[in-house]
């Protein structure tokens, strides 16, 4: 038995069927009636506005989308523009502030420094006991062994380790560091060690309690030393008090070693003579 819901679709195809002439003429006359409006100047400059609208609307997404993009190469170019404009600007100042300490300290070298060469600290080991210090200048520049290391202000240390373009200098404020010194008013003679570890405190040791030594007095090398040349400053004392045999003294250092930045290196070198007459065994030996 067939539905109603099938009868009415036979119905439908069957009038399509019966009036296929008069929806051919319909469809015709749609079509003409379209046409002709589309020859009318009014309709293409309606289509046409509507068209420059749509295509400028595409543009201006395709721009802004393209913009995005152009913007961020854009500024990564600018990022690393401006890091190496950073980076040079970096190197020139520190080249005009290198200047301008070397010309300083060269300008106020004193005249006991004699002949020197100049140079920088590069490197630092710090420690409470054994502080160390890399200098730029090596063997290619006369650097040897055992050679003294100063500033204006008075004795850094010496020479222990040389390379064609560094040089390792053991600082006065190491515990394996001694020189032998001298006391500017009475001439009283030591050895300047560094013990408690601060940086701007030494001690003067074996100073008799019989010898005049003065609190204030200047410490300088003393023509003792086997590296240093005699009148380097070394440091001021700043506390004497007894002990059985010997002062203890307390020394505050010329050089202030947390802002070490250039040395002079004395080119001037150690008596080996002397060295070799301090080393001899001071028993002779006998005569057969």
């Amino acid at each position: 038995m067939l539905t109603r819901k099938t009868t009415d679709v036979s119905s439908f195809f069957r009038f399509i069927a019966k009036h296929t002439a008069y929806l051919y003429f319909l469809l015709y006359c749609s079509i003409s009636i379209m046409l002709m409006q589309l020859q009318r100047k009014e309709t293409l400059d309606a289509l046409r506005e509507r068209g420059l609208s749509m295509n400028a609307a595409i543009s201006r997404q395709f721009t802004g989308a393209t913009a995005i993009f152009t913007l961020e190469r854009d500024n990564r170019q600018l990022f690393l523009q401006n890091a190496r404009l950073f980076g040079q600007l970096l190197r020139q100042q520190a080249a005009l502030r290198d200047a301008s300490e070397l010309n300083a300290i060269q300008a106020t070298a004193p005249q006991w420094v004699g002949n020197y060469k100049v140079a920088r600290v590069v490197d630092r080991r710090f420690s409470a006991t054994d502080n160390m210090l890399i200098i730029d200048a090596g063997s290619r520049r006369g650097i040897a062994k055992d050679m003294a290391v100063l500033t204006p202000d008075g004795l850094v240390g010496r020479v222990i380790e040389v390379s064609p373009n560094y040089a390792k200098v053991l600082p006065v404020i190491n515990q394996n560091f001694m020189v032998s010194v001298v006391s500017d008013s009475t001439r009283t003679s030591g050895l300047l060690a560094w013990r408690n570890g601060h940086e701007r405190l030494a001690k003067m040791e074996h100073v008799p309690v019989s010898s005049k030594l003065l609190n204030g007095e200047r410490l300088t090398t003393s023509g003792y030393s086997t590296f240093a040349t005699r009148g380097i400053p070394v440091g001021q004392i700043i506390r004497i008090s007894k002990d059985k045999l010997f002062y203890d003294v307390d020394v505050r250092l010329s050089v202030d070693f947390s802002s070490l930045s250039w040395v002079l290196v004395s080119l001037a070198k150690p008596s080996m003579e002397k060295i070799e007459l301090m080393d001899s065994p001071d028993v002779p030996a006998k005569e057969e």
